[in-house]
């Protein structure tokens, strides 16, 4: 198990500081340089942290961008004393599943709803997931037992407005904007429910859907594998629950699968599914604002974040507003 109490501020700082230096170049257009930098400070900061950690969901390949490498090994388990001998100590072995930077396009073009995130369970505590798309829906506490990943769309929306006690019109669905959603948006719009279309952050997205207050009610269409089983961990955390199915197109799909020991390619997985561990940390911090998390704010003493820490057994959901502080002589605070 997870010592929680010692590790999940570790975690914080991580997601922390691959925030601040993802800001430093939001707005400027270099999605490379964005995603770049989140891993360079989220590597750098998972190595001084005091776990054997594995990274078993990193950088997608289809983003083209430097990685946090299926297999890596990260943590103090990995340090060297200055002779170049491994520690003679003993670390809790950790799964790790990261994206160092949700939502790329949206930090290099200052767009909502950007952040870090990391999710850590004990060895075998998260599912190793190929890089394929899934299919799924979100919902938060109150729904999630009522929706089904292969009924119409229609009844799921009745469903949720339900439990909700709203009328389908007052739901917002959030589907990311991609042709392959066409006739999905075109389903849940003849409900009379309400759209929230994205360009990227169908992490985030999945996690506002948990949270009472954000405005999101569900979250529906196929995204990234590696992001349903954050999404999943999240959702452990939340009591929220996400439903999800590989989507399996070709010989070459089914091969990956097959090496991560999928065999069942028709599974409809849930949270307990994609991240089954007995103990679970998931950390986020804003780079962008969004309706989760504000960004990250620059004043001239140094540097304020916003971020949620969640954990499962025991369950704990924090939001942490940081100052770090760059300059000792003369301290401003800004609310």
């Amino acid at each position: 198990m997870i010592e929680t109490t010692d590790l999940s501020l570790e975690f914080l700082r991580v997601v922390e500081q691959a925030a601040i230096a993802s800001a430093h170049t939001m707005g400027q257009g270099d999605r490379p340089r964005s995603d770049h930098v989140a891993v360079e400070a989220m590597r750098r900061e998972l190595d001084a942290v005091p776990i054997d950690g594995t990274i078993v969901i990193g950088e997608g390949e289809r983003d083209e961008a430097p990685m946090l490498y299926i297999g890596e090994k990260l943590g103090l388990a990995q340090a060297r004393t200055p002779g170049g001998h491994q520690i003679n100590a003993r670390f809790p072995e950790i799964d790790i599943a990261v994206d160092p930077l949700e939502g790329t396009n949206l930090c290099a073009v200052g767009a909502p709803n950007a952040m870090t995130v990391l999710a850590a369970a004990p060895r075998g505590g998260l599912l190793h997931a190929p890089d394929l798309y899934m299919e799924k829906i979100v919902v938060g506490p109150k729904s999630k037992h009522v929706v089904d990943l292969d009924a119409p769309v229609a009844d799921n929306l009745a469903a949720i407005a339900k439990c909700l006690d709203r009328r389908i019109e007052d739901l917002v669905v959030v589907v990311l904007e991609r042709d392959r959603h066409e006739e999905l948006i075109r389903q849940i719009r003849a409900t009379g429910a309400r759209i929230h279309l994205i360009g990227d952050g169908d992490l985030s997205a999945g996690i506002a859907a948990a949270v009472v207050g954000t405005g999101v009610h569900a979250v529906m269409g196929t995204g990234g594998a590696p992001e349903g089983v954050l999404t999943a961990a999240a959702m452990r955390c939340l009591n929220g629950e996400i439903f999800a199915r590989l989507v399996v197109r070709t010989k070459d799909d089914e091969a990956r699968c097959a090496k991560m020991g999928i065999t069942d390619l028709k599974r409809v997985y849930r949270s307990a599914d994609l991240a089954p561990g007995s103990s679970i940390i998931f950390a986020a911090t804003g780079v962008t604002a969004g309706a989760l998390l504000k960004g990250v704010r620059f004043f001239g003493d140094g540097v304020r974040t916003h971020s949620i820490i969640m954990q499962a057994n025991p369950y704990q959901i924090r939001f942490v507003d940081s100052i770090h502080v760059e300059y000792h002589d003369t301290v401003r605070v800004q609310f």
